[in-house]
């Protein structure tokens, strides 16, 4: 393993990846950059997991399917590394591919296509709270991915919409005032070796 992707594995800061996404990680060498940005994306995902574990338990969260989920969505990015630093969508696919080359079971690998599809059908909840940390980590609101959730939430708890929206708004606007240092985080470890 490359020592920059040591670095970005080991280093204090965002909350260490769970060991299979780690090994996974260094089995791809996936680049330094990727690393540092699955890390700072698996700890906001798990901070709203468990959040949604503590208010909302009848949402059905599953807090280590997100951990995970966050941990290795963008795993493609490994066979894609231009879309560390530009826009693109062939790691989706690719990353589902390479997870299911690797043993992960599908219903944990789907992550890596579901992260940037929360609209289409048959999304649930835990895609949601990846694709969520996956915006909000940096400080990006995305209102309709937001209602989405927010919607979730009030059919779950019997909450009226507005209540959860100020819940989720909230928490999210805690999460986001921590963006800087996470970027900060992600920017120092080199987009390859």
């Amino acid at each position: 393993m490359s020592p920059h992707l040591r670095r970005a594995l080991e280093e204090p800061g965002p909350r260490a990846l769970p060991g299979p996404a780690a090994v996974l990680l260094e089995a791809v060498q996936a680049p330094p950059r990727l690393a540092a940005h699955l890390r700072a994306v698996h700890d906001v995902a798990c901070e709203l997991a468990d959040w949604i574990g503590s208010r909302y338990p009848g949402a059905g969260a599953d807090p280590l399917a997100v951990a995970f989920g966050a941990a290795t969505h963008d795993i493609g990015k490994a066979l894609h590394p231009e879309e560390l630093s530009g826009p693109g969508a062939a790691h989706e696919e690719a990353g589902y591919g390479l997870l299911l080359s690797y043993g992960v079971e599908e219903r944990l690998a789907r992550f890596a296509r579901t992260h940037s599809s929360w609209n289409d059908d048959g999304i649930g909840i835990d895609d949601l709270l990846v694709s969520l940390a996956d915006k909000v980590w940096k400080a990006k609101r995305v209102r309709e991915l937001e209602q989405l959730v927010v919607d979730r939430l009030a059919v779950a708890s019997g909450e009226a919409p507005w209540q959860a929206f100020l819940a989720l708004d909230d928490v999210c606007g805690r999460i986001a005032a921590g963006a800087d240092d996470r970027i900060s985080f992600q920017n120092a470890f080199p987009l390859a070796g």
